[in-house]
């Protein structure tokens, strides 16, 4: 599953690979590649499939799970999907409360000790998502685990789930994902090489 997602990902260009001109993330790091899974939302086919192994890896890993929760805003709609098929209710987590109306950060209905599992679209870091968990236990509710589409399998993203105590299992990877760019020829040998430095030198 792990090399079909990336294809998939790499073919409706929701992953974007280039060595010459790099991308800026949200963090400011400066990459050669970047992730935008909102992309997949656009492509029917597409949408279900990645729908569907999300479903499967939730069910696989977290067979106890109750309520489906989506991150704000990426992981709203693949949650709601998720939710969907699994035929389970549905929340979404804000970064924040809101300012006015009822001042939710956690729309939906919870109970104490519901067991939810959190949808994101993709990890880097963990540091959006590991906030969303602690807002969901800060509630009194029971977070099995995150479910995503990606991780660029970043050292610090799995010290930061493991401090938490969160486990997390992802549809792709960064490392099936270059391997797969360069079985389908989007990145040449000298392109893979480079790919494959700069996660060394984040993961330092």
């Amino acid at each position: 599953m792990e090399h079909q997602i990336a294809e998939l990902l790499l073919n409706i260009k929701a992953v974007q690979l280039n060595t010459q001109h790099l991308f800026t993330w949200a963090s400011g790091i400066q990459s050669p590649i970047y992730c935008d899974n909102r992309l997949i939302l656009s492509y029917p086919k597409e949408r279900k499939l990645v729908a569907h192994a999300l479903a499967q890896l939730v069910i696989s890993r977290y067979p106890d799970v109750e309520i489906i929760a989506g991150t704000a805003t990426g992981g709203i709609a693949h949650a709601a999907l998720v939710a969907d098929i699994l035929d389970l209710p549905m929340i979404y987590v804000r970064s924040s409360a809101k300012k006015h109306g009822r001042c939710n950060q956690i729309e939906g209905k919870i109970w104490d000790g519901a067991r939810i599992v959190v949808i994101e679209d993709l990890i880097s870091t963990g540091g959006s998502v590991l906030e969303v968990v602690k807002a969901l236990r800060a509630v009194n509710t029971d977070v099995l685990g995150v479910a995503a589409i990606f991780t660029y399998e970043l050292n610090k993203a799995k010290e930061a789930f493991a401090q938490l105590q969160v486990p997390y299992v992802t549809a792709t990877n960064y490392h099936s994902l270059i391997q797969e760019a360069k079985n389908k020829h989007y990145i040449d040998k000298d392109d893979l090489q480079q790919l494959q430095q700069f996660h060394q030198q984040l993961n330092n």
